[in-house]
């Protein structure tokens, strides 16, 4: 009888501790409901007078920081789809917010604000206005601009060439590319001059195999006396697509007309690299997964992959019993792309059956 009582006693302890470290498992989870987009260093100054109010300046970095969210998760013909938003709506989608510095200078109040826009409610308010964001990923991409006077019929490379030496003077904080120029070589030139006739076909690999990047683009900037034309070779995840531009009564040695081309074209190549990246949060696809309850080390993985993967809408704990956590992850995107994502974060599973288990 004793045994039994002892059994008995032993089992309700480890149940007890079971359902103690899932429940500590499940509150984890609810950092999912936090994961926002983090917007810093807005700088904000207004002068202090009579009639000032501290309020209306932070207000202003709200809609400062919402401008620059958008600029980083949305492509340029979206951008102005969001221009008349309401600060009562900006205000909604925030998260938090904290003040990382203010000071007053020469009778000046001047404020450095950091915000965290909620994500959920960001991807929401963007899909009420058919909208679909961007996972905003940096990238390295190496960029070869050369400039072909069809009159003098040369060619303008490195630091004889006012966009290649101008190209990176003003880059913002909402850029994702980040551009590698090629150093000045002379062998490289001399190549490139003998490539003059068919330019537009060379495929650039002597060049590029010199640098450590798996991206590229060549922009072909082709000049007569008033206009000029550009083909971009663009190169990004081994897939090429070109992009012809024409601009008529253009001066390549004005540095406003050169900052306009430079422009232009910086925003071209961040709305391709927007698109390879785009998030279609109509999509909310359920999928439901098991973990062994015993292997704390995985579910901790998990959740942190889960928390820290932009597609993941959402995921929660739905049950567990003591050989199992069952999760339901919600992802914006196909089974095949979530597996993928998952792949590239060393996960497996086995999908045989319509809850999958994580392996």
């Amino acid at each position: 009888m004793l045994s039994i009582y002892k059994r008995f006693h032993l089992k309700f302890l480890y149940i007890f501790f079971v359902f103690l470290s899932l429940t500590i498992y499940f509150f984890s989870t609810s950092k999912s409901y936090s994961k926002g987009f983090d917007i810093d260093n807005i700088e904000i100054s207004e002068p202090f007078e009579i009639n000032f109010n501290k309020n209306q300046v932070i207000d202003e970095g709200f809609k400062k920081a919402f401008s620059e969210l958008v600029l980083l998760i949305l492509n340029s013909s979206d951008q102005i789809k969001v221009e008349q938003v309401k600060l009562s709506e900006i205000k909604a989608m925030i998260e938090t917010f904290s003040i990382k510095e203010e000071k007053f200078i020469n009778e000046t109040y001047y404020l450095n604000l950091g915000v965290s826009f909620n994500k959920k409610k960001i991807f929401k308010y963007l899909e009420s206005k058919n909208i679909f964001p961007s996972i905003p990923l940096k990238k390295k991409i190496l960029f070869i601009p050369i400039i072909i006077d069809e009159n003098k019929r040369e060619l303008l490379v490195f630091s004889r060439n006012k966009i290649f030496s101008e190209w990176n003077n003003n880059d913002s904080s909402y850029h994702l590319i980040e551009y590698i120029l090629p150093t000045e070589d002379l062998e490289d030139l001399s190549l490139l001059k003998k490539k003059y006739e068919f330019i537009e076909n060379y495929d650039f690999k002597e060049i590029i195999s010199k640098y450590d990047l798996e991206d590229s683009i060549i922009a072909l900037i082709f000049k007569n006396e008033r206009d000029v034309r550009i083909l971009s070779k663009i190169n990004i995840n081994d897939d090429m697509i070109l992009k012809n531009q024409s601009f008529t009564n253009m001066d390549l040695n004005n540095s406003l007309q050169i900052e306009s081309i430079t422009n232009n074209l910086k925003m071209i190549y961040e709305d391709y690299w927007k698109k390879l990246n785009q998030i279609n949060t109509s999509i909310k696809l359920p999928i439901n997964i098991r973990v062994k309850s015993s292997d704390n080390k995985k579910i901790l993985n998990f959740e942190n992959i889960l928390y820290n993967d932009d597609l993941i809408y959402d995921f929660s704990i739905i049950k567990f019993d003591k050989d199992y956590v069952y999760y339901q992850v919600i992802f914006n995107g196909t089974p095949n792309n979530f597996l993928k994502s998952m792949n590239e974060n060393k996960l497996d599973f086995n999908t045989q059956n319509l809850i999958w288990i994580l392996k």
